[in-house]
């Protein structure tokens, strides 16, 4: 946010032409997010994805890497062989989200047990209010 002549904060605005928005649309979501990160570990297959990423479609995982792709994040190689072997990749633009989706990583990782006791405590005081207003 910025701060505005008054010295009130200016709203950050997240309408469909902003970066930030459009670039969270396509990274925000956790399919994109798990792709590029197995992706940031060497090549796949698209099989191996699949494998590899529990609880996504096939079609799910179809439309994920060819809208990295379109972002221009992911590289598609298809091979002529019988069957055709298509590999995935990150280019080096997808390369980048690396550094601040590692730092994502290390966050939730050091501060998961303090997540998971804010809404242990946000459920009982939630369960202590409907029990005292049904009372």
């Amino acid at each position: 946010m910025s701060v505005g002549h008054i010295g009130t904060p200016t709203p950050l605005v997240l309408n469909e032409d902003c970066p930030t928005r459009e670039v969270l649309d396509r990274v925000g979501d956790k399919w994109s997010v798990l792709v590029i990160v197995l992706l940031g570990q060497r090549t796949h297959r698209f099989n191996e994805l699949h494998r590899t990423i529990e609880g996504i479609s096939q079609r799910m995982l179809t439309l994920t890497v060819r809208a990295l792709e379109r972002d221009g994040l992911v590289n598609r190689t298809i091979y002529p062989t019988v069957p055709p072997r298509v590999d995935y990749e990150l280019t080096e633009l997808g390369r980048t989200l690396l550094v601040p989706l590692e730092a994502l990583n290390t966050w939730a990782n050091s501060h998961r047990d303090d997540i998971r006791a804010a809404r242990e405590r946000h459920d009982a005081e939630t369960a202590d209010r409907t029990v005292q207003a049904s009372g």
